[in-house]
């Protein structure tokens, strides 16, 4: 037995020994060192969960991140008892437990390495705050890749890297600033075509190394807490994608315009200010669904009130704003104002609802109010309370919440001191604790506060701090950025490691938070964002009075940010079946092209080209007068979205990038379903939906989701899910439907345009019947057809 030394912040490390015992109770198998326990929990044949008691005293078994939904399926395991090992067998994995000392090896049913122990666990007391660190090593294997952890300023590929999760207000980060806004302890492994994830369920403050200190080892370990995490076996990395979303839950579909362009600054100030906006948007054509107000809406900062002298009559302002199609979007801050005459804080404190330091003092710092106090949103009790504010705020006509400022920041501290107590759902902790989950579990109260009291729409919720499972409620954007060429590339590489980390629903600032872009800049960021989840153009007040808006940089670059809002509006059906297979399944909605061509090394290392949904691959103008640009397509057939120039991939292909353009590819073989133009969603009644039809080789799919865009109908059955088979040969094309569902949709055509035929046909024939080709239906070599909605069957021949 190793003994702690009694001075410095550390003791020495502490290793498992040899394997004394051990027991199966159903899918749950324990070994038994002289001082640590494994437990092993078999969840399906490819997750894995790993648990250690360091002491032999297991903590509560308690998680804010972990679905309730998640149930174990198993469809086979077993255990076999070697020499020097146990080995634990699935239909899919081998889990070997050393005897020795509990190091874990993990293969596939072949015996190929997936992951593989270097130390493993071990753990050491922590003298200077209390409790363990504890620490799980591994070694790395070759060529391996390293993937996720949410928000992360730096290159996609994290092999070499050394990160911490503690959610930091990071004003005007850089690249590889960290730690930033978002805590997710989650990360990819890739390796000779072989992907997995470790997902290490642990609030405290967590590091991650990935070969950064030794080259050959990688290692996650936090200051406190357990040694808990998930083991996930893809081997696609799109699976592992899926399987987490399984651990930690998925998204609810959000409204359908919640897809649409959102216009936001710091801030719109007065009421005046915001119908100029609005009328702006509509006078000029430019596509908008949300616009949001910053804190100066509200009565000296006070949170749920609304500014007397700026906004004298906000449920006029916010029902004049609805009848011209715009939703209001409001921003909740957790600070609220020290003020005995205002109810919302004397409630919080007579109630006990304020997070309090070690001695019973409240918490209290300064942030936009002045001095403030701290809702506690680990108490269940304070959670529901926050969520019954709400009402006063969608009875006025707020659609969705803003949360800012919920790492938590706190002006003169940074953030809480350590000492500040949290009930952490009946556990009593430290703020070490209950640091990452803080803006995790305010969205979350905001949220339920927002569906109850918009019932029957749905609620919108952004966040800018959260946790793993944050995706069961909420979006994200990527924090205070800057107005340069270097945010802009961050802006795509974090928005596509979010997707990966379970947070799709996510956006930048489109130009930059801090400082003013120039029309270049700001026109290549919208032609970036119109591809991001969440596509939201966000700055600061400034003194020289600038707006960033669409129209703010003169009609050459007006023009084409109107061109690609419109792009956006006419891909919803496009977006809105891709955020269905998100919420459905889990599936990113971001794909770097490493998590859909793994088999290619070409993709590793790639930040720039990514797919949004199943078949348009985006690769953004990221630098200042940029004519031509080099990308990377996959394997198979692409096309240039702006002129049907057919490509194949497996290689980098070069195009121009005029203003007007940015490069964006179609994957032969796709139906890529459109709206016709429009002013917002649910301007008008939509009459025909556009199938824009792509040829590929021989047999491809594609899926159209359909519902009525908000309320809750579709949990009862009301959608359609229309599947379309496309096959062709040399002289022969067909496209097959197949359409499941119960909603009626308001359009009754499909306008169908077929791009890239090889062969030029003579006659169409739609469920049988054959007509002639006639030149009208001949536009710039696209076949272009108007066909009843309930086709079943076109052939082109």
């Amino acid at each position: 037995m190793q003994v702690a030394t009694s001075s410095g912040k550390y003791s020495i490390k502490h290793y498992p020994d040899t394997i004394q015992t051990w027991k199966k109770e159903g899918n749950y198998f324990y070994f038994y060192t002289s001082t640590t326990i494994l437990e092993l929990r078999v969840i399906s044949d490819k997750i894995v969960r790993f648990r250690y008691a360091a002491d032999g005293q297991f903590q509560r078994d308690f998680s804010y991140a972990v679905s309730e939904k998640l149930e174990e399926s198993p469809e086979f395991f077993d255990i076999r008892e070697w020499a020097d090992s146990f080995e634990i067998i699935t239909t899919a994995i081998r889990v070997f437990v050393s005897r020795e000392n509990l190091r874990i090896t993990i293969t596939d049913i072949d015996g190929r390495i997936i992951n593989q122990d270097e130390t493993g666990f071990h753990w050491q007391y922590y003298l200077q705050k209390g409790g363990k660190i504890v620490y799980c090593t591994k070694l790395v294997q070759e060529g391996e890749a390293f993937y996720g952890l949410g928000d992360k300023a730096t290159e996609l590929n994290l092999r070499g890297k050394r990160l911490e999760n503690f959610g930091t207000d990071s004003y005007g980060f850089s690249k590889d600033t960290d730690p930033l806004y978002r805590n997710i302890p989650f990360y990819y492994g890739l390796h000779n075509g072989i992907g997995y994830g470790i997902f290490f369920d642990n609030t405290f403050r967590t590091l991650f190394d990935f070969g950064h200190e030794r080259d050959d080892v990688s290692s996650f370990w936090a200051r406190g807490g357990e040694m808990n995490y998930y083991f996930i076996y893809g081997p696609e990395l799109l699976k592992v994608a899926e399987s987490y979303a399984r651990i930690t839950g998925t998204a609810e579909l959000p409204p359908l315009w919640a897809l649409g362009y959102h216009q936001c600054r710091w801030s719109y100030f007065p009421d005046k200010k915001v119908q100029e906006i609005g009328k702006t948007f509509r006078e000029k054509g430019i596509p908008c669904d949300a616009l949001y107000l910053d804190i100066d809406y509200m009565e000296g900062f006070r949170c749920f009130t609304w500014s007397k002298e700026g906004f004298p009559d906000p449920k006029g302002l916010l029902k004049d704003l609805a009848q011209q199609g715009f939703k209001t979007v409001v921003i909740i801050d957790p600070g609220i104002k020290v003020d005995p005459e205002y109810p919302i804080y004397k409630e919080m404190v007579e109630e006990g609802y304020a997070c309090k330091r070690a001695d019973g003092a409240l918490m209290e710092g300064d942030v936009w109010p002045g001095k403030c106090v701290f809702p506690d949103f680990t108490n269940p009790k304070v959670r529901e309370w926050w969520a019954s504010l709400f009402q006063g705020l969608t009875d006025t006509g707020v659609r969705g919440v803003w949360n800012d400022m919920n790492e938590p920041a706190v002006f003169e501290l940074g953030t809480f001191p350590e000492d500040v107590r949290h009930d952490y759902d009946g556990e009593n902790v430290s703020h070490r604790k209950a640091h990452n989950v803080y803006g995790h579990l305010m969205s979350k109260a905001t949220a339920a506060g927002l569906k109850k009291h918009l019932m029957p729409h749905r609620p919108f919720v952004i966040t800018r701090s959260a946790y793993s499972g944050t995706q069961r409620w909420s979006s994200v954007w990527t924090g205070d950025n800057i107005a340069s060429w270097e945010h802009l590339w961050l802006a795509s590489v974090q928005c596509q490691r979010l997707a990966v980390s379970g947070l799709s629903f996510a956006g930048s600032d489109i130009g930059g938070f801090i400082g003013e872009p120039d029309g270049e800049l700001y026109t290549r960021w919208i032609q970036l964002g119109a591809f991001h989840p969440l596509m939201r153009t966000h700055s600061a007040s400034n003194d020289t009075g600038f707006d960033q808006d669409p129209w703010s940089f003169g009609p050459e670059y007006e023009a084409v940010v109107k061109s690609f809002i419109q792009l956006r509006y006419r891909l919803l059906p496009y977006l809105y079946t891709t955020f269905w297979q998100y919420a459905a399944y889990g599936t990113p909605m971001l794909r770097p092209l490493a998590f859909v061509a793994q088999e290619d090394e070409n993709t590793h290392d790639l930040n720039h080209e990514f797919l949004m949904g199943d078949s348009i691959l985006i690769s953004h103008v990221s630098e200042k007068g940029m004519k031509e640009k080099s990308v990377y397509l996959p394997a198979g057939t692409w096309y240039y979205y702006f002129n049907d120039e057919r490509f194949s991939g497996g290689k980098a292909v070069t195009v121009p990038t005029p203003l007007a353009e940015m490069p964006v590819f179609i994957k032969g073989g796709s139906v890529i379903p459109q709206y016709p133009d429009m002013q917002y969603v649910g301007e008008r009644q939509i009459m025909e939906m556009i199938l824009q039809v792509y040829h590929g080789e021989g047999t491809t799919h594609s899926i159209l989701y359909e519902d009525a865009g908000d309320h809750y109908a579709y949990k009862t059955g009301q959608y359609n899910l229309i599947r379309f088979k496309q096959t062709s040969e040399a002289q022969h094309f067909r496209l097959k439907k197949k359409f499941v569902g119960r909603y009626e949709a308001d359009y009754l055509h499909h306008r169908v345009k077929v791009h890239g035929l090889p062969f030029k046909p003579t006659e169409y024939v739609v469920d049988g019947e054959a007509k002639p080709l006639q030149p009208q239906h001949w536009v710039n070599g696209i076949v272009e057809l108007l066909l009843e909605r309930q086709f079943e069957e076109l052939i082109l021949r």
